[in-house]
């Protein structure tokens, strides 16, 4: 896949073709890291905390725990 560099303001910039957006589920005023390593730019997302609205809307009604074993006791702990 090939893009083009275009003048964009005082600026260039590219247009990232909508299968690669699909693909990375980027949409528009997300943020990237950019890179350069020796001939190569590299583009990569940033993460993201969601807000409590998107959390909450995520949340299906379960809570996941795990019991976890912290072995036999080994001293005075309280059982």
């Amino acid at each position: 896949m090939e893009v083009a560099i275009r003048a964009w303001g005082n600026s260039q910039g590219i247009r990232i073709p909508k299968e690669i957006l699909d693909t990375m589920q980027l949409k528009v005023s997300d943020t990237l890291s950019i890179e350069v390593e020796k001939d190569t730019i590299i583009l990569r997302k940033q993460f993201k905390h969601k807000t409590f609205e998107e959390r909450l809307a995520a949340y299906a009604g379960r809570i996941s725990t795990c019991d976890f074993d912290w072995g036999e006791p080994e001293g005075r702990e309280m059982l």
